[in-house]
């Protein structure tokens, strides 16, 4: 079996896989605020409905899918339209071996050929005293998003609420480089994943 992780393009058909890995967050997890499980065929259709216009990208190992990661957008208006949010979920055991920065990763390189220029992060905390003994979510996230860059933006206090008690949700943000007057147009991820993936339909990083 191949032990290298590798990374593709998700396809709507994979909606069954990906779902088995969001589906603990939301049943188990603050990490998302969602919480009832979607249906695959809910799933699917995010899936279907992101690929419109941005990157959803799966990290996978001989076969088996550990994680993905998606770009959407920001704001509706159009002058947001270089700013994204990203979302990321790895599967609980295949944490810390780099698959989510390796997601990361694959998601900026799309993303400056597409001509976007900022990564925003929407990420739920525990709330005041909760931080350190909360079973259900952790400041991991965090931590692991200033890791690759991004820094603290803004905070929310007491805004959600799951589990029986309340959370915060922070936004970190990630520039991707210059920003140039005027912009280029956005490019649809689909126009520009084929520039990055190869003859066996993995992404070339």
């Amino acid at each position: 079996m191949n032990s290298e992780i590798r990374i593709r393009a998700a396809v709507p058909e994979d909606a069954e896989k990906l779902l088995a890995i969001y589906a603990p967050y939301v049943t188990e997890t603050a990490v998302t605020f969602e919480v009832a499980v979607p249906s695959a065929e809910e799933f699917r259709s995010r899936i279907k409905h992101t690929e419109e216009k941005y990157p959803y990208l799966a990290a996978v190992r001989g076969g088996e899918i550990l994680g993905y990661a998606y770009l959407s957008g920001f704001q509706e208006r159009v002058a947001y339209s270089w700013s994204v949010e990203t979302s990321i979920y790895v599967r609980k055991e295949a944490r810390r071996q780099g698959i989510g920065a390796g997601l990361y990763t694959a998601l900026e390189e799309a993303a400056r050929r597409m001509h976007l220029t900022n990564f925003n992060a929407c990420i739920a905390v525990p709330a005041g005293e909760n931080s350190a003994v909360d079973p259900h979510l952790n400041r991991s996230s965090e931590l692991f998003h200033a890791r690759l860059g991004y820094r603290l933006v803004g905070e929310f206090h007491d805004c959600a609420y799951k589990f029986d008690r309340w959370y915060d949700m922070i936004w970190m943000e990630k520039s991707l480089g210059n920003h140039p007057v005027p912009p280029e147009p956005v490019l649809p991820a689909r126009e520009v994943l084929p520039e990055l993936t190869g003859s066996d339909g993995f992404l070339k990083l």
